[in-house]
């Protein structure tokens, strides 16, 4: 990869778009830091973006942790992040639920107590590991608490015919550690493989409504936003789903050679984020 980045858009016209975006959403693990460490280009990249007048916001398919965990996660990084600046796919699994369900109150849900303690602040009761304890819904989300039991009784309601709501589609969660974390797809693959029963519907990127979300709630258009992630099926897909721009950065789990099989190709591909604000900076400079 000779030059920062790579598009197979023509450059007068890639030089256009990046001219008209005025919000970057982001990814986080794999794209701003990788499990636990920051990356060293991250605040350089955050500070491009706010003298060049851009806002953003960081989206996670990760719903481990409450939006006030990811604040204190991002400050403890040396990241100031407010809980408008975060949107994480168990508060867009709580949006959908209330929308869409509105009578539903009793959920049985797979997920961390951080965020089973954001579902029952929203209003739910969450349900017991009991076949007499049945709920109107079941959440299915990255659990890094599962226990065997509760995967087994989550199979259970999925066999009853349950409306079945799973809050991303990730296989695996980026890491920096010598280990493979299994995510919620490969959770409800496993769910599917016992039962036969795919989620309804899946909340996460590439689920291009929380992107939505933020041009609803920040007056954008979708080729005034560029979504920022490192990886083409969630990431990318999520823009090109949603009209804006798809960003993909090699700091996680894509690769070069990955970026460049993929039809169709990423509209950006950079080797960090760090390239893609001085796009970002340039393309201001010659339109």
């Amino acid at each position: 990869m000779e030059k920062p980045y790579i598009s197979p858009i023509a450059e007068s016209d890639l030089m256009k778009a990046c001219a008209r975006i005025k919000h970057v959403a982001l990814d986080m693990d794999g794209t701003i830091y990788l499990g636990t460490k920051l990356f060293d280009w991250t605040p350089g990249f955050l500070k491009t973006l706010r003298d060049a007048g851009i806002s953003y916001s960081f989206l996670t398919n990760n719903p481990t942790r409450s939006i006030n965990d990811y604040v204190a996660k991002l400050q403890k990084m040396g990241i100031d992040a407010t809980p408008e600046e975060i949107y994480t796919t168990a508060v867009a699994t709580i949006d959908y639920i209330k929308i869409n369900y509105p009578e539903a109150k009793r959920l049985f849900v797979l997920g961390t107590p951080s965020m089973l303690k954001e579902f029952e602040e929203a209003g739910f009761e969450l349900t017991a590991d009991d076949p007499n304890d049945r709920p109107d819904i079941l959440v299915v989300a990255f659990d890094t608490t599962l226990t065997y039991e509760r995967l087994c009784r989550a199979a259970w309601w999925a066999s009853r015919g349950l409306p079945y709501i799973a809050t991303n589609p990730d296989r695996v969660c980026p890491t920096d550690r010598e280990i493979i974390l299994v995510d919620c797809g490969s959770m409800t693959q496993c769910i599917a493989h016992a039962t036969g029963r795919e989620p309804d519907i899946v909340i996460g990127k590439p689920n291009p409504d929380m992107l939505k979300c933020i041009m609803a709630t920040r007056g954008l258009k979708p080729e005034e936003v560029a979504m920022c992630g490192d990886r083409i099926y969630t990431d990318v897909a999520t823009a090109r789903n949603a009209g804006s721009l798809g960003v993909l950065v090699l700091s996680g789990e894509t690769t070069l050679e990955t970026a460049m099989a993929s039809d169709p190709m990423p509209d950006v591909t950079a080797r960090t984020v760090a390239d893609f604000g001085e796009l970002l900076v340039n393309s201001r400079k010659k339109v």
